[in-house]
């Protein structure tokens, strides 16, 4: 099948000699959709989803995506709130994030040599149902073990953020300029679900009843799924037995996984920290609202750097990157420990999240292009498999710091999880200097 390219725009030129024979496509049927009437070429994200399919695939993908903000929220919120014991919710969330990091390189496998409907949809349907199961566990007073069991359960899980990404390298091979916008794309899309999702979370949990953040989450991750995988003719062809080494054996990988792995603990504590601080400060309800300001921080700058042409490889700016999101994840830890204002401590969360969206569209180029043709699906797994480790290890180390030492200085783990990532990133040479 031939790979569908951009439509541009066509240049203004003299009207044709009659006798000519117009032939209309859907390519310049597109291309004349997308032209402004002012003369100027479309915007880069424009292009993008009026590739064929796109938008499609785009829509059914988001709807599955958004529980992925939600979860996690909603199980702290849930079982803090029933419980009384936010080391017991991070401790859940951790196992959940912990066995999604074991089990999701195996699914990803699968994906890679079956297709992605033929696995997503029974994986999914796994992961539902132990969502329900925790759901039931909270609600009926089950022993505490029985949490983790039924969390653990949701580790089936698939990587939709990866399928995508997998659809868009496959439909855009070879133009580097437009996968660097479709990388940028997705992770704003990732940011927007997380922005949105942990606001929808902690309103249904709060203002409706405790479950009803997981409940709505099943719904739509089991909607979206179906949605997703039926769009059958964006789908990367399978293959069922690749010829290329795993890519955890890849150049290049394994440091740049363990950078995955510390940036998770970023991301992970600070979930947990900024709901115990909000709940301190008597305003659990609005601890969505917090964490949305952060993942708004990040959308806004994932959507600005794909709009541009980044100088330099995605290896040497990727150290810059990391550089840029130590420093700015001082801010909510000064804002927590100086002011205890949680107003001041979404500002910082809001400016601190600027940082998080460049690094991952740079750190996502860089597992896309250092894994073996015909694995993207596991390659790019194996860096959320990162992510989660790192997520799990952070909201166990928050939820114990909240407990045995205090809000403000549980806000030192994520300053300290982004130095360990900077250290990684760095090139061997300098590493090995500092």
């Amino acid at each position: 099948m031939p790979q569908p390219t951009f439509a541009r725009p066509a240049p203004r030129s003299a009207p044709a000699p009659r006798g000519t024979l117009l032939a209309v496509t859907a390519d310049s049927l597109v291309a004349a959709d997308l032209r402004p009437r002012g003369g100027r070429p479309p915007g880069p994200y424009r292009r993008l989803l009026a590739t064929p399919g796109a938008r499609a695939f785009t829509v059914g993908n988001l709807m599955a995506r958004l529980p992925m903000g939600m979860f996690s929220v909603s199980a702290v919120v849930m079982i803090a709130g029933t419980r009384g014991s936010y080391a017991l919710a991070g401790a859940v969330t951790a196992t959940g994030l912990a066995a999604t990091a074991v089990v999701a390189p195996w699914t990803a496998r699968l994906v890679d040599r079956h297709g992605q409907a033929r696995v997503a949809v029974p994986a999914t349907l796994v992961a539902a149902l132990g969502s329900l199961a925790l759901l039931l566990c909270v609600r009926y007073g089950a022993p505490a073990w029985t949490l983790f069991a039924a969390y653990a359960a949701t580790a089936t899980t698939p990587n939709t953020g990866g399928m995508a990404r997998a659809r868009w390298n496959h439909l855009l091979k070879g133009d580097a300029d437009a996968l660097h916008t479709a990388n940028s794309f997705e992770q704003a899309a990732d940011e927007l679900c997380f922005m949105l999702g942990p606001v929808l979370a902690a309103f249904l949990c709060t203002a409706v009843f405790p479950q009803a953040g997981t409940l709505v989450g099943v719904v739509l991750l089991v909607t979206g799924m179906l949605v997703f995988t039926a769009q059958r003719s964006t789908e990367p062809p399978a293959r069922p037995r690749p010829a290329a080494s795993a890519p955890l054996r890849a150049p290049g990988m394994p440091p740049l996984l363990a950078g995955c792995l510390a940036m998770g603990g970023i991301f992970g504590a600070m979930e947990v920290v900024t709901i115990a601080f909000a709940d301190a400060q008597g305003h659990r309800a609005v601890a969505g609202v917090v964490l949305a300001l952060q993942a708004a921080g990040s959308c806004a700058a994932g959507l600005l750097y794909g709009a541009v042409r980044p100088a330099g490889s995605a290896a040497a700016r990727l150290p810059w990157c990391v550089a840029v999101m130590a420093a700015l994840l001082t801010l909510p830890l000064l804002a927590a420990a100086l002011t205890g204002s949680l107003p001041l401590l979404a500002l910082a969360l809001l400016v601190a999240g600027m940082a998080t969206a460049p690094t991952m569209v740079t750190t996502m180029t860089l597992v896309q292009r250092r894994t073996p043709e015909g694995r993207l699906n596991e390659g790019m797994t194996l860096a959320v498999t990162g992510l989660l480790g790192g997520m799990a290890c952070g909201s166990a180390a928050g939820g114990w710091a909240v407990e045995h030492a205090s809000v403000a200085a549980a806000y030192g783990i994520p300053v300290t999880a982004a130095a360990v990532a900077l250290l990684l990133a760095l090139p061997p040479a300098r590493r090995a200097a500092s």
